[in-house]
């Protein structure tokens, strides 16, 4: 059985963390992030494909305790209210399917609104002057905001704990980049808040179901395999191109290391399933990022979705 991060982690976590080695360079895992209750990028995806992805992505952003409802434009009202109750869809989704025993698997993406101040959408660096630095003083009114929307997002997991379901758990994502509150002081202190969190959901919370996901290709900035499960990214190409994503696994293996499982955590255009076949190179998973993304036609055509979806290299419902 491969090493885990939390050396307390669930039978199921450590069967999941199993799953995506043994899938790497063999396989690769089909995923969608899905924004809404209604997931009509599955719905879609069935429709053109007849198959449902092995993985699916959901959304916490609405679940923020932190929601300035005062002063949100409608976007981000529209996004909070289609956001409520993905976590109970996620929940009867995984136990219908059994992720308990790894026949699907599910991750969380959480657009996280600052947990002190801020305006609409203030994951967003430019909308909070929430400074993420503060948060690494203890006692100050960011450290304490911090762990206390810690503990109301637990009590979710908490849920998946209690029925046996692992979780992808993917937080600080993109932390490479200053757009989002998290990274605005760089990834390195994005990495101190991931370990934060990550001792305190394995030590106080013991959210064993979790399987740990980093998210950053910045050398300076890697938490340590002991913190780490799978190590990610997240691609958006200014142009589409049938790729396998080699440039992108290559700099991610050199900022991290080769010792922990890689995946797409988020894509905009899907890898071609042709030349990761070939190449071998050793993606676990891919995910694409939700609406338009997954449905426009463009992006990815009816006829990609369908080629790589009949693939034998790829793993589906």
């Amino acid at each position: 059985m491969i090493s885990v991060a939390n050396k307390n982690a669930s039978e199921e976590a450590r069967k999941l963390v199993q799953f995506l080695y043994d899938c790497a360079g063999k396989k690769i895992i089909t995923g969608q992030h899905t924004q809404t209750n209604p997931m009509e990028e599955i719905s879609y995806i069935k429709s053109v494909t007849g198959h449902e992805p092995f993985l699916r992505g959901f959304e916490l952003l609405g679940y923020s305790p932190n929601i300035n409802y005062d002063d949100a434009d409608e976007a981000c009202l529209i996004e909070v209210e289609e956001n409520k109750g993905t976590a109970e869809t996620a929940l009867a989704w995984a136990k219908e399917n059994n992720a308990s025993d790894i026949k699907c698997m599910l991750t969380f993406s959480f657009h996280w609104f600052s947990p002190v101040g801020g305006r609409d959408k203030s994951f967003y660096a430019k909308n909070t002057d929430f400074d993420p630095e503060k948060v690494l003083v203890d006692g100050s009114p960011e450290n304490r905001a911090f762990y206390s929307d810690m503990d109301h997002i637990s009590e979710i997991l908490e849920k998946f704990k209690q029925e046996k379901i692992p979780i992808l758990w993917r937080p600080f994502h993109e932390s490479y980049g200053t757009w989002f509150w998290w990274g605005r002081k760089g990834p390195e202190v994005a990495c101190k808040l991931y370990r934060m969190m990550f001792d305190y959901y394995v030590y106080e919370k013991h959210l064993d179901n979790l399987v740990w996901v980093w998210n950053c290709d910045v050398a300076s900035a890697y938490p340590g395999d002991e913190y780490v499960d799978v190590n990610s990214i997240d691609v958006y190409l200014e142009e589409k191109k049938a790729t396998d994503y080699k440039t992108e696994y290559e700099k991610l293996v050199g900022a991290c290391g080769k010792n922990k499982v890689c995946a797409l955590a988020e894509v905009g255009y899907n890898p071609d399933v042709d030349l990761v076949e070939v190449s071998k190179v050793p993606w676990a998973y891919y995910m694409t990022w939700s609406k338009e993304f997954a449905m426009d036609g463009v992006r990815n055509t009816k006829d990609e979705l369908s080629h790589m979806y009949s693939s034998d290299y790829s793993v589906k419902l």
